[in-house]
């Protein structure tokens, strides 16, 4: 597997999304047919230790299209939206909100989505001695978050706070961690109250997760999501490649490989839509709105 680091791709803000007059190939060109497919993505993990989801998700790709996978490593959520849009890479999986921002500005294709679960999405982690024990309780507190972009360590956290009359900015300040291992990490050397992060993170466990049964609590859950994640493409993916990852996707992730692919096995289980119309993104502007992002600015 080849890896790449792209960064200087340009995308540190909501604001990059909106659409600057870039224009991509007709979708449908045709294809090469040796062409590696290639992902955007951030690296899971720095552990050498431990077996990394993403050479897993590659392996398993490779076998289903049988073809060679390429990996290009970029530092954040809306990172990977750019490196799409900006016909950089094939394809990058995503989660529901940059999902839905990438979707609206109509550059950006949803190849297939997951659709979501009854299952609350977030919680904010505090540590076992903290007197933290409700989310109101977070008032006057500082609250890491993983990425601006990101679903289970932005959204949802800001929304459930919102529901509990905590605004951010003004009832307590948040700060951005570049990642839910950054989040942690800010947590455990005491630089923050909480942090708030993925349900589904701290099952996990090491690596994922740095905290030991009996130092951690989580407080709050978020609401569900309509969506939990997305396979974006670029619009100018030819036919070829198109069909064989709507294939191919949904056999990588399925119950056999749930250990393997770690952190992207959330989304095992899941019902799966093909190429799903746009208007599955609605429910996402609601809680975007709390954030302080109007999906309908971003075209």
């Amino acid at each position: 597997m080849r890896r790449y680091t792209l960064s200087a791709v340009g995308m540190l803000g909501i604001a990059a999304l909106a659409l600057t007059g870039c224009q991509s190939p007709e979708a449908g060109a045709a294809p090469a047919a040796d062409a590696p497919i290639t992902i955007a993505t951030l690296p899971a993990s720095d552990d050498p230790t431990q077996e990394n989801p993403i050479e897993a998700l590659v392996e398993l790709l490779e076998a289903e299209t049988g073809r060679e996978v390429e990996v290009t490593d970029v530092p954040d959520y809306l990172s990977v939206v750019e490196a799409i849009r900006n016909d950089h890479v094939d394809i990058g999986i995503m989660s529901g909100f940059p999902s839905a921002l990438a979707v609206n500005t109509g550059e950006v294709d949803a190849l297939l989505a997951w659709k979501g679960s009854e299952d609350p999405v977030s919680t904010c982690v505090v540590l076992e001695d903290s007197p933290i024990q409700k989310l109101e309780d977070l008032e006057g507190k500082t609250v890491a978050f993983a990425d601006q972009a990101s679903s289970s360590g932005y959204f949802m956290p800001v929304y459930m706070l919102h529901e509990v009359g905590l605004e951010q900015g003004e009832d307590y300040e948040a700060i951005f961690a570049g990642g839910h291992e950054g989040s942690f990490a800010a947590l455990e050397q005491g630089q923050v109250d909480a942090a708030c992060t993925a349900i589904m993170l701290t099952e996990l466990g090491a690596p994922m997760f740095p905290f030991a049964d009996g130092e951690w609590r989580g407080v709050g859950e978020s609401p569900a999501m309509d969506v939990m994640g997305t396979v974006l493409s670029r619009q100018s993916l030819d036919d070829e490649t198109r069909t064989q990852l709507e294939e191919a996707l949904p056999k990588v992730f399925s119950e056999e490989n749930a250990e393997a692919l770690a952190a992207y096995s959330s989304f095992i289980g899941l019902e799966v839509e093909i190429a799903p119309d746009p208007g599955i993104f609605s429910s996402f502007a609601e809680i975007a709105s709390v954030a302080g992002v109007e999906l309908e600015d971003l075209e």
